[in-house]
Parts: structure tokens; sequence; C-alpha cells
């Protein structure tokens, strides 16, 4: 039977510095609104939500919206070790996980990664890829794992190999290529206080 987003739990990763934009990027606010607030609002999940944060980055505007929170053991150590804190939190078998600076991210993709998952049937995670000019390029996020990739991602921290892209190196984790006909503001990253001003007044037009 195929996986049913309900019974999937949707992480999302709010635990950086946000160096370049100025602030814990958990902190910001879309057209006055917390970002946090939005996403939910856009995802609509119907399963288990879960908010990964960093130690002295807690409760951000919008966690009490989440299922859970969990806070990360130890802080500064990127993203790979957001996901192992959301698979170790996690109270399903298998989560979906996102970041909070990836606003153009939607259901369509979250749902797709879940059925590509399904169809991949053996592996324990998924990231995607997408062809930029001629290169292809491994995407970290969005992706999905499974509780059986624990012990890969424990063992590369354990090496302080902190790459969410090279876990595609192991057997057990496919890159598959995304959709061509997803919008490219999919792939939005919101790294400046210029990205967000320029996010910000896109959706003023919308």
């Amino acid at each position: 039977m195929p996986t049913s987003p309900k019974d999937i739990t949707l992480a999302i990763l709010a635990g950086g510095e946000g160096s370049r934009m100025g602030q814990p990027k958990s902190l910001l606010r879309i057209n006055g609104r917390p970002i946090l607030q939005l996403l939910l609002q856009q995802f609509n999940w119907p399963g288990p939500t879960l908010l990964i944060t960093s130690p002295g980055k807690e409760n951000p505007p919008g966690v009490d919206l989440f299922t859970n929170q969990a806070v990360d053991p130890v802080a500064l150590q990127g993203p790979l070790r957001g996901i192992h804190t959301a698979l170790q939190n996690s109270t399903t078998e298998i989560t979906i996980i996102t970041t909070v600076d990836m606003p153009g991210i939607g259901t369509d993709q979250l749902v797709w990664i879940i059925d590509t998952l399904d169809v991949h049937r053996g592996i324990s995670g998924v990231l995607l890829s997408r062809k930029i000019d001629s290169a292809i390029q491994i995407e970290p996020f969005p992706c999905a794992f499974d509780k059986s990739s624990l012990p890969l991602i424990e063992n590369r921290l354990a090496r302080n190999e902190r790459s969410v892209q090279r876990l595609a190196n192991d057997l057990s984790v496919s890159a598959i290529p995304a959709p061509d006909q997803w919008p490219k503001n999919v792939w939005t990253n919101l790294n400046s206080p210029e990205d967000l001003l320029r996010w910000s007044s896109d959706r003023d037009g919308e």
C-alpha cells in the first residue's frame, strides 16, 4: 500500500545561525507574519510536524503550531546534524525534511518525494538532483529518510563528514531527478536580507 502523508513526520530544520541574513532564520517574517507559521499553513501537513532548532534558538515564533520541537544536542554542526535529530525524535518510520529558508517548497513536492520513496522500496533515503547548465547538482533539501538511515548518518557525523549531498554516495540513498516542470522558485534559498525582501515583494504581487 502507498505510504500516506498522515503516517509521515514533516520536519523543518530551523537551527541555523543565519550569519548572512543578520539573524536566525527561524525569526524571519514575511510581510509581518512568522515564516514558520506561513510554512505550516502552506504545507497543511496531515501527519505529525517536528521543528528542529539548536541550543539557544529554541521556541521561535510559530513553535506552538508544531506537534513537537526537538533541539540539536550540539550546536553549529550543520544540517546533517539536524537530519539526525529529526530522525531520532520522529514518531514515524519515515520523515520528510525541509528547511525554514526554502519557502518555495509546497505540498506537491513533498508528496512527490514520498511517492518516489514508495516506488524505490529497499532504499533508506531520497535526495533530489537537477540539471543546471550541463552539470547535475544534488540538492540536500527537501529529502526523506527512514529510521534505518540513522547508523549511516551517525557514522558520518562521527567522522566529521557533514555533507548532506554526499549521502547519495551510499547505496542505500538515491538521488532522484526532480521533475522538470517544478517551478524554479522551489529551489529559492533565503540567505540574505535582499533575498527576503525580494521574496516578500513577490508575494505582495500575488
